[in-house]
């Protein structure tokens, strides 16, 4: 495919004009609120150099999102843990899909995100709360689009930081030593906790989502950003009122709170997260940083040659 936003060159000079709600910071204040304990649930599965727990933790207002925690057979602890965020419309799967990490040596915490799971990898958590309201255009953006505390990025973002809280209690876990990582949504919902928690060891956000938000519903020719211009087509009234509040999840103003090292990954010819959108992130990010660039590949960016680096970068920091 060719070429449809900035090249790279063009993205090495962009600089986003995101503009950041007021009262940002008062927004997330209550995010780490104790809602209770987590669940770890020992089951056996087919994986004989593996072991695999089912876990239920408290997410936004102690609703229940569910995950798979993976670790090595025999592991003693502390270990080092990765906490992996699903891209849109996925969720935890089966055991089975959660090998990489554990297999390097990391305890692994892979979540749901709440009402997803129904498009291309299965989910366990249903959104329990329907607080978005008015009409919507079709997927997950434009619910509750007119109010940032309805939003349904508000509840995700929420449970993605208290599965950091959830994996730092169990007992194999050294909490000094916990990333957070994901793909597309996965990525951008890595931006989040990173601007939302202070004390992660690192992050790696690959072709992250939820960057730049009004740029990628005016570039991306493809993915969920249309669900946005979509809904501005016929709601030609509501785009100040729809940027402000999508200002609110947006990884380019957590990428500035953002401390901890972190990897990022582009690919130039994305149509559904225009690179321009994740250098929108990435320039802004406060941390140390690096990113890797693919040339010429789409949304799936560098697929298993951005896991190999991706290990090598947390194991430089994390060192299972």
């Amino acid at each position: 495919m060719p070429l449809s936003d900035l090249t790279h060159e063009e993205c090495l000079a962009y600089r986003s004009t995101a503009v950041e709600p007021a009262g940002f910071d008062e927004f997330w204040a209550g995010v780490h609120a104790d809602t209770g304990p987590a669940s770890f649930e020992p089951i056996s599965t087919s994986l004989k150099t593996l072991r695999v727990y089912d876990v239920s933790f408290p997410g936004y207002e102690g609703q229940p999102v569910r995950g798979w925690f993976v670790v090595p057979a025999g592991a003693g602890g502390p270990l080092p843990c990765v906490v992996e965020f699903p891209g849109y419309n996925g969720g935890r799967g089966l055991p089975e899909d959660c090998l990489l990490y554990a297999s390097a040596g990391y305890a692994h915490l892979f979540i749901d995100v709440r009402g997803q799971g129904s498009g291309w990898r299965r989910g366990d958590t249903g959104d329990v709360e329907p607080v978005g309201s008015g009409p919507q255009h079709p997927g997950y953006m434009t619910r509750g689009i007119l109010d940032p505390a309805k939003h349904f990025y508000r509840r995700v973002i929420t449970d993605a930081v208290r599965a950091v809280h959830a994996a730092r209690s169990f007992e194999l876990v050294d909490p000094a030593r916990v990333a957070v990582t994901g793909i597309s949504q996965g990525g951008g919902l890595t931006l989040a906790v990173a601007g939302l928690v202070p004390d992660l060891a690192a992050a790696a956000a690959d072709v992250p989502f939820l960057c730049d938000m009004r740029r990628g519903a005016e570039r991306a020719a493809t993915g969920p950003y249309l669900e946005v211009a979509g809904y501005l087509k016929v709601h030609r009234d509501r785009v100040d009122t729809v940027f402000d509040t999508l200002g609110h999840f947006d990884g380019v103003n957590f990428a500035k709170r953002a401390t901890a090292p972190i990897l990022f990954s582009a690919a130039m010819m994305d149509t559904t997260c225009p690179p321009s959108t994740v250098y929108g992130a990435y320039h802004n990010y406060a941390g140390p940083k690096q990113i890797e660039v693919y040339h010429f590949n789409g949304h799936e960016g560098g697929e298993t040659v951005q896991h190999a680096a991706r290990l090598r970068f947390l194991a430089g920091i994390l060192r299972p």
